[in-house]
C-alpha cells in the first residue's frame, strides 16, 4: 500500500472530523448524519487499518529490525565471510530474501507470535526507550526447527543429505523437532555476536570506516549497503 495513499486517507479523515466538530449543525440533515458516521467511525477505522497493515509489512524488513541499536551486531553477523555461520550463509546466498532476512527465520517473534510473544514485544519497546538493553540477546525458548523446515522441507539437498540420512531416526527427529537443527556438531554457528571482532567479512556490500581509539561497533543501514563505524 503506497504511503501517500495512507496519508491522504488520514488527512481526509482529519478534515471531515474537523468539519463535523466545528459545524455540528450539518448533522441535522440525512446527508450530514451520513457524513458524521463516516467521520467518526468509518474513516478512523479505515485509517487505523491501513496504518496497521503498512507498519506490519514494514516491521518485516531487515532495516527495521536493525534500526534498534542493540540489533546492530546481528546485522554485522550477516556479512561474516564464513559459510559455517548460518545467518551469513543464508543472507549472502539469497536463501532468504535479504530485505526480510530476520523475519524469514523468526516468524514467531513478538508481534507475529502468540499472545505471550506479543507481550514480550511490548516489553522490548519499553526497554528500548526507557531501559537499558543488555547484549548479547537470548531467545526465550529453544529455536524451533519449524523455522528451518518451512523453507527446507521437501528440498532435495535436505531430504537426500548424507548426514540427515545417516540413521533413519535422524530425519524423523529433525522433522518432529526432537533433534534441533542447531545441535552441537550440526548447524550450531549462528549469529555469535561475541566473536565479531575476530572474523573476516564479506566485503562486497560493506565499506569499513575505523577509528583505532574506540573499537565499539555501530551500524547505519542504507538500502542494501551497511557501513560500519568505529567512532
Amino acid at each position: 500500500m503506497p504511503v501517500g495513499f495512507i496519508y491522504a486517507v488520514l488527512i481526509i479523515t482529519v478534515v471531515v472530523i474537523a468539519a463535523v466538530a466545528f459545524a455540528p449543525g450539518i448533522t441535522v440533515s440525512r446527508g450530514g448524519k451520513i457524513l458524521a458516521f463516516l467521520a467518526l467511525f468509518i474513516l478512523p477505522l479505515l485509517s487505523a487499518g491501513l496504518g496497521y497493515e503498512h507498519h506490519m509489512d514494514r516491521s518485516k524488513q531487515t532495516t527495521f529490525c536493525l534500526s534498534c541499536h542493540v540489533m546492530e551486531p546481528y546485522g554485522r553477523s550477516l556479512h561474516v565471510d564464513d559459510p559455517t555461520w548460518l545467518p551469513a550463509a543464508h543472507y549472502q546466498n539469497n536463501r532468504v530474501p535479504r530485505d526480510e532476512a530476520c523475519y524469514t527465520c523468526h516468524t514467531d517473534y513478538v508481534m507475529y507470535g502468540t499472545i505471550k510473544a506479543k507481550w514480550r514485544g511490548l516489553h522490548h519497546v519499553y526497554v528500548q526507550y526507557f531501559g537499558d538493553p543488555k547484549p548479547p540477546l537470548h531467545l526465550y525458548h529453544p529455536y524451533n526447527n519449524r523455522e528451518c523446515l518451512h523453507c527446507h522441507l521437501g528440498s532435495r539437498s535436505f531430504e537426500e543429505g548424507a548426514t540427515h540420512n545417516a540413521d533413519p531416526q535422524i530425519m524423523a527427529d529433525i522433522k518432529s523437532n526432537k533433534m534441533s537443527c542447531l545441535s552441537s556438531g550440526c548447524h550450531d554457528q549462528i549469529h555469535n555476536t561475541t566473536k565479531l571482532n575476530e572474523v573476516k567479512y564479506w566485503g562486497r556490500e560493506i565499506a569499513w570506516k575505523s577509528n583505532d581509539e574506540d573499537d565499539s561497533a555501530t551500524a547505519d543501514c542504507i538500502g542494501a549497503r551497511i557501513y560500519w563505524s568505529f567512532d
